[in-house]
């Protein structure tokens, strides 16, 4: 095996992962704009036009110039009518107004739009009844985005709203971050489908659909293989050849010491281990490695510790693959029940996290312990992080959750 940081923090472990990541990031490509949510923008987006493109009205109502209105009712003759569409090239000239629409283009010489509401209209008179401000109700060419403005920046997550303005800037397509392709690995000879009968000593595979269902929440498509059995040559083809395959491997179980964790032995003897062990609760078995063109996320089998340490470990690794590097945003809310440690390790610990009366973020523990207990996740929306070192955390004190659901 090479040499490799053993039995490192939590903050040393995510350090690697990004540094890892950021050595192997993906290539691009160039995508329809429908097919960009979610993706992570691969090159800056520099505005091409103005936004808005041109003065137009806020609101429906008549177009006029602002020096025309008086103290009380001020009369100006209608001229025409401009709709939002086609630029009917009107003019406005001293008394007269326009009929407008929201989104229509600003007659020449106008300056304002008094809205339909504060108008009376007798034939081809308007008769203004409360005068609005200078410059009320209109949109300025420009006040949004202005030309060569860069609106989005490499790195940054496509939300719903970011492709909304790049489609506004008529942009049909995108230069995006390739997303990873992704093996998922269970293990262990103790491991059954769902459906079929269960001998003594066998229990069900949950931690497939766990996994599966982590990555595609990331917007992966992540592909299940069989489960690996405890024989090390098995494992070996099993992962030897997913590594010429995929960008990123994710396997659960048998990777501790035991006799029968070959998954250690198989990516030190034929990749690389990056580290091995984190002083973190649960999930101190994690191993981070390469092999082949893959990067390996081997995570302990208990079902919380494949959530303490997906979370924690596996998603700054695909976010950093994409070139996504900043950390995600991290909630802070208050403890309902107090907490204790008296270990060193970072720990994570089940919780329901939810908003009280008071418009206050609140995190109330789940009482169950053991990495085994899965109902607890189930029953929980979030995972406490307690920080490295002994800690005693009263009640009301302000913590750090990660939400999964």
């Amino acid at each position: 095996m090479n040499e490799f940081p053993t039995g490192i923090t939590f903050d040393e472990a995510v350090a690697i992962v990004r540094e890892v990541a950021a050595a192997h990031r993906l290539e691009h490509e160039t995508l329809p704009l429908s097919r960009t949510h979610g993706r992570v923008l691969a090159t800056d987006v520099v505005a091409p036009l103005a936004l808005p493109p041109f003065d137009n009205s806020a609101m429906d109502g008549f177009a006029l110039r602002h020096a025309d209105l008086r103290d009380g009712e001020t009369r100006l003759r209608l001229t025409g009518e401009q709709f939002a569409g086609p630029d009917a090239a009107l003019q406005v000239g001293e008394g007269e107004c326009v009929r407008i629409t929201t989104g229509a283009p600003m007659p020449a010489g106008a300056d304002t739009v008094v809205i339909k509401e504060n108008t009376r209209v007798e034939g081809d008179t308007v008769i203004v009844l409360a005068a609005p401000n200078a410059g009320a109700n209109v949109r300025y060419s420009g006040e949004d985005v202005a030309v060569g403005d860069v609106v989005l920046h490499a790195g940054t997550r496509l939300t719903p709203a970011r492709v909304s303005l790049a489609a506004s800037l008529g942009l049909s397509s995108l230069r995006v971050a390739r997303r990873p392709t992704v093996a998922v690995f269970s293990s262990g000879d103790e491991l059954v489908e769902p459906g079929m009968a269960l001998a003594p000593g066998q229990i069900y595979d949950s931690n497939r659909e766990l996994l599966m269902g982590l990555l595609r929440a990331e917007g992966l498509e992540p592909t299940a293989w069989p489960r690996l059995p405890d024989d090390p040559r098995q494992v070996e083809i099993a992962l030897r050849d997913a590594g010429c395959a995929f960008d990123l491997i994710v396997t659960c179980g048998a990777v501790s010491a035991g006799e029968k964790d070959h998954i250690p032995d198989v990516i030190g003897r034929f990749g690389k281990i990056h580290f091995w062990k984190v002083r973190m609760k649960p999930g101190m078995p994690v191993l981070f490695g390469s092999l082949d063109q893959a990067r390996v996320l081997a995570l302990p089998g208990n079902p919380v510790s494949v959530f303490a340490t997906f979370l924690g470990l596996g998603r700054p690794l695909i976010d950093g693959l994409q070139g996504h590097d900043a950390a995600r945003p991290v909630e802070r809310a208050q403890l309902v029940s107090p907490l204790e440690k008296s270990h060193a390790r970072r720990e994570f610990i089940r919780a329901q996290v939810f908003c009280d009366e008071h418009g206050v973020l609140r995190a109330d523990p789940n009482p169950a312990v053991g990495s085994h207990r899965l109902r607890a996740v189930s029953d929980s929306n979030a995972l406490i992080v307690i920080p490295d070192g002994p800690q005693r955390l009263a009640a009301g004190t302000v913590v750090d959750v990660l939400r999964y659901a």
